[in-house]
């Protein structure tokens, strides 16, 4: 653990900006073959770095505004040609939104704007903004967000194909009462024809929630 005041011994004058790598990274392979490390950073910036040549830079992509709270937080996804890359930038006006950038060129395929918060008035509390990792499969991406809601975007051009509303009281298995929330963190687990996803982060003045939810294909 370190620690220190700014301005004594062994600390800078001014705080730097807090833009952690907060994001893992995702090796991504382009159709013949070539890899490329695809990493999010709070900033709003996404880097691809090659990495057969020591992680040199590809191509850069400004996404977001970037915050302590706002950029990439948690998480992209790729498939074989695009990454998809969610933004919070939970203090812009209008946060949240979804792009998908070209792999091999680092240019915007598309871009989809944040829907209108499924949770009520918005507020630091109920907002498009998108901090979860999300998800890909093949011509799907699922990207949770404050609102509470989990969308499915189409991977061809961003229109959003299924909601689901986590905002209420649900039934469970082990009879434990449950309710959604903010989403934020992990992404969307898909396995064996199911897709499973948690709701509720109640910290940053965001809304709690306590459930685990299953869907499947039918």
């Amino acid at each position: 653990m370190f620690g220190c005041t700014p301005g004594e011994v062994n600390c800078g004058t001014r705080p730097g900006p807090d833009f952690d790598f907060g994001a893992s990274p995702v090796l991504a392979t382009l159709p013949g073959g070539r890899q490329l490390i695809v990493a999010g950073q709070k900033s709003g910036v996404v880097y691809a770095l090659d990495p057969d040549r020591k992680g040199r830079q590809v191509w850069r992509y400004r996404a977001g505004g970037g915050s302590g709270l706002g950029g990439i937080q948690w998480g992209v996804a790729a498939d074989a040609d695009r990454t998809y890359v969610p933004v919070a930038d939970i203090y812009n006006p209008v946060p949240g939104g979804l792009h998908a950038v070209d792999l091999a060129t680092g240019k915007q395929a598309w871009y989809a704007p944040p829907e209108p918060p499924s949770c009520g008035k918005p507020s630091r509390a109920c907002s498009g903004a998108q901090f979860s990792a999300v998800t890909a499969i093949p011509g799907i991406v699922f990207s949770p967000s404050n609102d509470g809601a989990v969308r499915a975007y189409s991977a061809k051009d961003g229109a959003v194909v299924w909601t689901f509303d986590t905002n209420r009281d649900f039934t469970t298995v082990n009879r434990v009462r449950a309710r959604g929330g903010s989403m934020s963190g992990p992404a969307p687990t898909v396995a064996g024809g199911m897709m499973y996803i948690s709701s509720g982060y109640g910290v940053f003045g965001l809304r709690p929630g306590n459930v685990l939810l299953a869907f499947g294909v039918d």
